[in-house]
């Protein structure tokens, strides 16, 4: 499996926000609970009696469940949230790959929008293998950025390279702090059409794809400068994103 993972951090110090941070860490990890511990988690019995929502359980469903727990966990990241309870005042608000959010003041953005939050990702590594105790896997990571082919066909990408080199340093600290981490692929190899805003021109690959948001162009392709970055962190086994 793989699920799609959003850090989120409490507006304020306020307990209604905190309390908002618990919830919606809640609706985010409640198939991985599932499918890590075996059995559904005690805060969706709430949720379920709430929402009228009655599940059919056979004989035998149970003991099914318990007995086949996933053995690793995969996941996806690229970015984090801030969560405010209702009926509070919010701040500035921003996009995100889920929905609107509010921004947070201490991140930059990518030119969508996305909050940049390596050190998230060292959180998210650390929180959930404390909630599941199996080795995690980040299946998904990178940065949808607008990229310039400039005169001589090179596309000079470096934004790109900090982000990823951003991310597997934090990556090297949750191995440190303990975190059983089994391996890592980014986001994509290739440009594509964004999953999440239908565009051609929220570019994540390390290829370079001639062809615009309305299909039009050659579909030549031509490898960026973090084509050429990604394939030393391949063959070091990602000592190369950690030089400075």
């Amino acid at each position: 499996m793989m699920f799609a993972r959003m850090q989120a951090y409490a507006a304020t110090c306020n307990p209604l926000d905190v309390m908002e941070e618990i919830q919606q860490d809640h609706e985010n990890l409640f198939f991985s609970d599932v499918q890590a511990r075996g059995k559904y988690p005690s805060y969706a019995q709430r949720f379920f009696k709430q929402n009228g929502i009655e599940l059919k359980i056979e004989d035998g469903d149970l003991e099914l469940l318990a007995q086949y727990s996933v053995d690793f966990m995969s996941f996806s990241y690229y970015m984090s949230s801030v969560a405010r309870a209702k009926g509070t005042e919010e701040g500035e608000r921003t996009a995100g790959n889920f929905s609107m959010g509010e921004k947070n003041p201490y991140l930059e953005v990518s030119d969508w929008g996305w909050q940049i939050d390596p050190v998230g990702l060292r959180i998210t590594l650390n929180k959930l293998y404390d909630r599941y105790q199996v080795p995690l896997f980040i299946v998904e990571n990178s940065l949808g950025a607008l990229d310039k082919v400039e005169a001589d066909g090179s596309i000079h990408d470096s934004y790109r390279i900090d982000y990823l080199k951003a991310h597997i340093k934090q990556m090297y600290e949750a191995i440190e702090d303990g975190v059983e981490l089994m391996g890592y692929t980014p986001w994509g190899c290739i440009d594509l059409v964004s999953a999440s805003t239908s565009e051609m021109s929220k570019r994540y690959g390390f290829i370079y794809v001639d062809a615009d948001d309305e299909g039009n162009g050659s579909y030549d392709r031509s490898r960026k400068d973090s084509f050429f970055w990604y394939q030393k962190v391949i063959e070091t086994n990602g000592a190369a994103a950690l030089e400075e």
